[in-house]
Order: C-alpha cells, then sequence, then structure tokens
C-alpha cells in the first residue's frame, strides 16, 4: 500500500488533474524501473504471523533494519510503519506484510541486486528474531482472524469499507502478497499503448507467477486464489477497463475514471480522515462533507489515485497489478517480463498485434482463466500456454534489442532473468502447479512443510 503523498498546491482547476499525469512523462533516456515485492512474515517457532509489537515482531523488523542497515524510520502517530533508503522504501501491508517499493533504476541487473540486497538484509533481522519471510500470492493456512492489524489509519477505514463490499476484501487486505513492476511513459499515446497491453497481457503474467493455491490450510480451487479475490472485488475499483480500448482514450478519459471512483480518505496533520463513500468531484468543488469548505490540493489527488485497483493502473507511471507474489528468481523475472515487452519499440509493437483482434470479453475470459488454471487455461480459442510462450519471445526480443549489459560487461543483456518463466513455459508447471504436487505427494498433506521449503 502506498504511503501518504507530500506536497502540490490547492487544485484551482479540473485541467491539473490531467497536467499531474501527464508530467510523469519522460524520454526514452530517461525510463526507469521500479519493483515492489511483497512477503509474508512469521514465527518460526509456531508459524504464525508475525505481529506489529513484540521480541518477533514487525516493529522489531523495521527497528533492526532502521539499526543495522541505515533505513530512515517512517513514522504514523508516533508508531513506526516503515521506512526510507535511497529512493526506495520499506512499508507494511495491512496484515503486517513486508513490503519493498523500489528505487527507479535503469536496469534489470540493478533492480536485481536491490532485491538480493533487501532480501539479505531481511534475514540477518529476521534469523536474531526468530522470524522468517516467504513468498507467496496467498497466506496458505493462517485464518483471517489471525491475522494482525498494522496501526496505520488508512486501514483501519479500508477494513471497514471492505468489509461492505464482501468477505474477499479482507482477504485482499490481510492475506494476499504481489510482485509489481513501474515503468515510464514518453506521452500520452506511448501510455495509451503501453497500458493497452499492460491490461490485455496481465492474464500471462497472472498464469506465470500463479502462487496460491492454499487457503485455511487446504487447496482452493485456484491456480492463483489472489487472482480470485481481484475478479471478486470491488467492482467501482478493479477490472480489466473496458473504456482503456476504445478510441480517443487518453489521460482525460483517465481522470474521469479515478473521479468516478468513491473515495476512501483524506490526509491531514498525519491523520486519515474517513471519506469513505465520498465524491472526489464534490472535494473538487468544496463540498466534500467529510472538509466542508476545503478544496484539495494535488497530493490529495495523488492519494486517491492509489485507491483504484484495476489490473494496471496509471499514476504518473504505470503498474502491473496482476502477479502473485512467489520465490527469489520471480521477483526479477516480473521486471524483466514488463520492460522486455514496454521499453523496446519493435516489442511493444508487436505485443499491440498480439492483442489488437481481442474484445473485451476475450480480455476478461482470458483474466478468469488464468486465476483458475494457470497456463492451463484458455477462452475463445486463445490458450494462455501457446500466448505466454508468444509474449515471453516477444520479451525476449526486446530485452535483446535493449542490450543492457551487467556484471561489468560480462553478461551482455538482460534475458537471463526470463530464466524462470522460460521453464515454465518449456514444461507447463507454474509455482502453484510445484506447490500441489507436493502437498499431494512428499508433504501427505501437512502444508507446514512449506515454510521450512519455500521461505528466502
Amino acid at each position: 500500500m502506498s504511503i501518504p503523498q507530500q506536497g502540490g498546491g490547492p487544485i484551482e482547476s479540473r485541467d491539473q488533474l490531467a497536467a499531474y499525469v501527464a508530467s510523469g512523462e519522460k524520454p526514452k533516456a530517461d525510463w526507469r524501473i521500479g519493483t515492489e515485492h511483497e512477503k509474508f512474515g512469521y514465527r518460526k517457532n509456531d508459524h504464525l504471523p508475525l505481529p506489529y509489537e513484540g521480541d518477533c515482531s514487525i516493529k522489531a523488523m523495521l527497528t533492526g533494519l532502521q539499526e543495522r542497515f541505515g533505513w530512515e524510520p517512517i513514522l504514523e502517530q508516533d508508531n513506526i510503519i516503515g521506512l526510507q533508503r535511497d529512493g526506495a522504501n520499506v512499508s507494511l501491508e495491512p496484515g503486517g506484510q513486508l513490503e519493498l517499493s523500489g528505487a527507479p533504476l535503469e536496469t534489470i541487473h540493478q533492480t536485481c541486486d536491490e532485491v538480493n540486497q533487501h532480501l539479505a538484509e531481511v534475514k540477518a533481522v529476521a534469523d536474531d528474531l526468530g522470524a522468517g519471510f516467504i513468498g507467496l500470492g496467498a497466506a496458505p493456512i493462517w485464518s483471517q482472524d489471525q491475522m494482525p492489524m498494522m496501526p496505520k489509519g488508512r486501514y483501519r477505514l479500508m477494513t471497514d469499507y471492505m468489509g461492505r463490499v464482501g468477505e474477499l476484501g479482507t482477504q485482499m487486505m490481510y492475506r494476499t502478497c504481489t510482485v509489481q513492476v513501474n515503468l515510464d511513459y514518453a506521452s500520452e499515446a506511448d501510455m495509451v499503448q503501453k497500458l493497452r497491453v499492460a491490461l490485455a497481457l496481465q492474464p500471462v503474467a497472472t498464469a506465470l507467477f500463479a502462487n496460491s493455491p492454499f487457503l485455511d490450510g487446504k487447496p482452493n480451487g485456484m491456480k492463483s486464489w489472489r487472482a480470485h479475490i481481484w475478479q471478486n472485488l470491488d467492482e467501482a475499483r478493479t477490472g480489466m477497463l473496458p473504456f482503456v480500448f476504445e478510441d480517443g482514450f487518453g489521460y482525460e478519459a483517465w481522470v474521469d475514471y479515478v473521479l468516478n471512483v468513491p473515495m476512501y480518505f483524506v490526509y491531514r496533520d498525519g491523520k486519515y480522515i474517513d471519506a469513505l463513500g465520498q465524491s472526489f468531484r464534490d472535494f473538487l468543488k468544496g463540498e466534500l462533507p467529510a472538509l466542508p469548505g476545503e478544496i484539495p490540493t494535488l497530493s490529495d489527488w495523488a492519494d486517491h489515485m492509489t485507491t483504484v485497483f484495476p489490473e494496471a493502473r496509471v499514476k504518473k507511471f504505470i503498474e502491473m497489478r496482476g502477479a502473485d507474489g512467489g520465490p527469489w528468481r520471480r521477483l526479477c523475472a516480473l521486471p524483466a517480463l514488463w520492460v522486455g515487452l514496454l521499453y523496446d519499440q519493435s516489442a511493444l509493437d508487436a505485443a499491440s498485434d498480439l492483442i489488437k483482434g481481442w474484445d473485451h470479453d476475450t480480455r476478461e475470459g482470458l483474466r478468469r482463466a488464468a486465476g483458475k488454471e494457470a497456463l492451463a487455461g484458455e477462452y475463445n480459442g486463445v490458450k494462455l500456454h501457446d500466448l505466454s510462450r508468444q509474449v515471453l519471445e516477444i520479451a525476449e526480443a526486446g530485452l535483446k534489442s535493449r542490450a543492457r549489459p551487467g556484471a561489468g560487461g560480462l553478461i551482455p543483456d538482460e534475458t537471463h532473468f526470463l530464466n524462470a518463466l522460460r521453464e515454465s513455459v518449456d514444461s507447463g508447471i507454474v509455482p502453484s502447479d510445484e506447490l500441489l504436487a507436493k502437498y499431494h505427494g512428499e508433504w501427505q498433506g501437512d502444508l507446514s512443510r512449506i515454510y521450512a521449503e519455500y521461505s528466502y
């Protein structure tokens, strides 16, 4: 989840909203890669989730990272709720999932170095506390009642709201993890092309990264339970956004969509003010019931933009949201996949050609098939296994064309970061398939073995 936005004066004209999105435009030489990944922490002695406070806790983890590795604390109401260092942030999801929001970096080599350093730091602190961390798309055993709540005002409000829109909302908040990548655009037209590809091909990411086949200690019937949650949650702010594929889509249409999404909160003086269900359009007129007479600032707009959750979204960059959290190698594979597709024009054009004949039913059908069956899914004649192979070939070509070397020039490009995905395409096996085979085979239904075998 996002840390509150800072800065930005009052919004005096609606034009400022689209201008805010347009301000994310960057020339290709300045495009960067921002990778985010979440993971579950647990106590090694009983495999229960880490509480916020105590000797073996989230607070102890954050304090340990601060003291040992030079992170600066982020506080809310005197509670440490995050860290920052060198353009990166460590933040908390509602149930204590620990998230690294990486710095904007130039290459996947740098991204993977960042991931490796972060996980090494986390393990060093966690080992001393008796804690472990594991990368999965959904908590495999813990019940909703066992999940702690982090001391963040945003989450108290969201929990109340999600409780009104069905039981899956609180599951999403407290019992799921993801890996995401944030990428840049050069212009409105570039944003449109990239967002269309990102939305249409999220089912490929969902299938390749599917890693949440368990819930409440047993198989849940899905390869990605996390995807299932997002497919059945709060239609006002989720989904595949068919309007993005309509003629004339651009910054203004994105602004209209975000304005139509009901608000969660307004952040003032270190506190979250309840604005659940209220309208940002009313806020622009000074008629928000939560703050009568006040008009919003650009930081309010930036905060509100973080409360829409489609499969891909625009802020000042494009965020890919369709993948489950997972094992170490796949934390580098996700940015490699999307950089290969979106940061080389020939690859982007090839990906656009691949999806240009699809209608909304096809895009939505593939989204649902990916969550249920991963690479075995298909819809309307499109097989996700075949599609994934095509997408991976395009991404590999894009990374070769980028030709960004690593290891002091010994590695010519970034294509090797796709190896984990190549293995899945060659075998048809994604992480969920492997986990289910273990569960039904050598584990003999003992899901507690997942902690020893799959933790970082």
